[in-house]
């Protein structure tokens, strides 16, 4: 008999059909049934998610060694930025190619694929946002002038906040619709959307309103990130932008969280808008001593300081009165927290002049 034939004669292991009594043990037939069921199960499960696994580590190690030799290190970003996605979507992908090679992994992959996949494929979107979004801004930092790399980071960081606001909002939602229970709940709910549509309309009105002010700051940008701004007498620089809100960094150190929808329904002031600002230093002195001395060591002190924009530089005479004259130095610098400094600078400097070199000058009283 050819094993061929032996096997033809052979007759299919009989199974239990109804349920085993509690105090029955399982046959030995059964026995090796279900353990070589498990056993088929448990190697197609393993081996897909071992190569995948393999596959992965792979694929990332040469974008690393890539990155390495590149100067802008892009390849190692996406590395570092798509790795955990990536990974578990490569066994998500094993495990669908094992599915089709056993039923037991089949039946177990069909009842988790429903939400596996949506989140899965979300996480990777998100990823590739967020990835994209650190590129385009350390390329922007690198390149650009500071007014122009701040003005794109603010819109990067924006968009990019809000598009993965959008992609966690529609992946949950496709999690739930795998659901049947959900999707009957949500077929309640549709019924009765105009209703519930309003309630959630009012509810969500404030925040619905921070959602547009950020995306409209973002498009618009009457402040950047970085931007050294006044706002309801405080003022400070911009450290972040939020969809909701604003954080602004105060000079002592204090941080102010303010809504975003108030720099679109009041007034500030935005003192780095076209980058630079000009400041003054006010001196009084005696009446009848030469003027040009003064002007001279001014300009020659403010040349050598390096927080002088080269903008405005200027001394002037603000003010004449009975026994005393005011000298107006007029200083420019790129932001505000360099305008302080060379003011400073300058007072300190012209007042050490003069001690020096004019000394009967310098008032006593005004």
């Amino acid at each position: 008999m050819t094993p061929h034939i032996a096997l033809q004669t052979l007759k299919p292991i009989a199974l239990a059909s109804s349920a085993l009594d509690p105090d029955q043990l399982p046959s030995s037939n059964e026995l090796m049934h279900w353990s070589g069921r498990l056993t088929h199960a448990t190697v197609a499960a393993g081996s897909a998610i071992l190569v995948a696994l393999a596959l992965h580590g792979v694929i990332f190690a040469l974008l690393r060694r890539l990155g390495r030799r590149n100067q802008h290190h892009t390849e190692a970003e996406v590395a570092s930025g798509f790795n955990q996605s990536v990974r578990w979507s490569f066994v998500a992908v094993g495990l669908s190619i094992a599915a089709d090679a056993d039923r037991m992994v089949s039946h177990v992959w069909l009842a988790l694929a429903g939400f596996v996949v949506p989140a899965l494929t979300g996480w990777v979107i998100y990823a590739g946002v967020k990835t994209g979004a650190e590129l385009l801004s350390e390329r922007i930092l690198a390149h650009d002038d500071e007014l122009t790399a701040r003005s794109r980071t603010t819109r990067i960081t924006l968009l990019s906040r809000s598009a993965g606001f959008v992609i966690i909002f529609v992946t949950i939602a496709m999690i739930l619709l795998g659901f049947p229970a959900v999707r009957h709940v949500g077929a309640t709910l549709i019924a009765s959307a105009g209703l519930i549509g309003i309630a959630m309309g009012a509810a969500a009105q404030p925040a619905l309103k921070s959602l547009v002010a950020g995306i409209q700051i973002a498009l618009t940008q009457p402040m950047r990130i970085g931007d050294y701004v006044v706002v309801d007498g405080e003022n400070g620089r911009v450290e972040d932008i939020r969809l909701s809100y604003v954080v602004v960094r105060t000079g002592d150190e204090r941080r102010l969280i303010i809504p975003t929808a108030k720099f679109l329904d009041t007034s500030f002031q935005n003192w780095t808008r076209v980058g630079g600002i000009t400041g003054s230093v006010v001196l009084p002195i005696r009446p009848g001593f030469p003027v040009e001395p003064m002007r001279a060591a001014y300009l020659a002190m403010l040349d050598q300081h390096p927080e002088w924009d080269r903008r405005t530089g200027q001394l002037q005479i603000a003010e004449a009165k009975v026994g005393f004259v005011e000298i107006k130095l007029v200083v420019s610098a790129a932001d505000p927290v360099a305008l302080g400094n060379l003011r400073l600078a300058m007072r300190e400097g012209m007042l050490e002049w003069l001690r020096l070199h004019q000394p009967d000058s310098l008032c006593m009283t005004t």
